[in-house]
């Protein structure tokens, strides 16, 4: 399909996991992608995966300058932008007892901060494009409760929260905010997550039982849901929150 053909749209935390198969999805698609890290060896392995024109940027998305001249960047490389996917995330698997301040700050910044700031300045120049599309990376985290997960559902739900609002904002200017909340994804990072755990099998098992369809969300369902809200045919999808959770949230 070439239902994004011609569109300029980035995607943060685009090294691995659901960025990497977001970006990949939208350049299969026809768009022309910018690849956002701040691993910049993984950005640019990513961008090598791509046939179509592609640009790759060391981000750290908790610095605002460096994510308005992420924006910049691009828009001066291809005279525009239509699809900002805020991406960039990072969690921690701890009760509200258990979390430290530096936890805190940390997940808080990336998450809620880095999604602040990508639609600060992305949807200044989305606007000047002539209207597109937003998508945040919420989490069904947002949604319901999720054991060890504290800090991490309030980010999520803040996302949830600033989509909503964004998306109110900004719908009369042409600029569609949305945001996605996946179950639990088969990425990288739940390596991460259980390795804090005495016993990281089990903690993964238990993890993927948690998930009705029996197994774990993949990284390209999320990116297929990407695809439709960065494409035109989502044009009445506003402030909302598309799950894809394989029946967490039907429980």
């Amino acid at each position: 399909m070439d239902r994004l053909e011609g569109k300029r749209a980035i995607v943060t935390g685009a090294g691995a996991g659901i960025g990497r198969s977001i970006a990949l999805r939208l350049a299969s698609e026809g768009a022309r992608v910018a690849i956002a890290d701040v691993d910049e060896s993984a950005a640019g392995k990513v961008a090598s995966e791509i046939e179509g024109e592609t640009l790759a940027r060391r981000t750290d998305v908790t610095r605002a300058g460096e994510v308005e001249d992420l924006v910049a960047g691009v828009v001066e490389a291809w005279g525009g932008l239509d699809v900002m996917v805020n991406n960039a995330g990072v969690g921690v698997a701890a009760t509200a007892v258990e979390t430290t301040e530096e936890d805190y700050e940390r997940v808080m910044d990336v998450c809620v901060k880095g999604t602040l700031l990508g639609m600060k300045y992305a949807i200044p120049a989305i606007r000047r494009a002539g209207g597109g599309s937003v998508i945040n990376m919420s989490s069904v985290a947002a949604l319901v409760g999720i054991t060890d997960r504290a800090v991490y559902s309030a980010a999520k739900g803040a996302i949830l929260s600033m989509t909503r609002a964004a998306a109110v904002d900004h719908v009369e200017e042409g600029v569609r905010v949305n945001c996605i909340a996946p179950g639990t994804v088969d990425t990288p990072w739940i390596s991460r997550i259980t390795s804090g755990y005495e016993e990281p099998e089990a903690a993964r098992a238990n993890m993927q039982a948690r998930q009705p369809h029996g197994r774990f969300v993949t990284p390209e369902e999320i990116a297929a849901m990407a695809a439709y809200l960065a494409a035109d045919e989502s044009a009445s999808c506003i402030g909302a929150c598309m799950v894809v959770d394989g029946g967490v949230t039907a429980r």
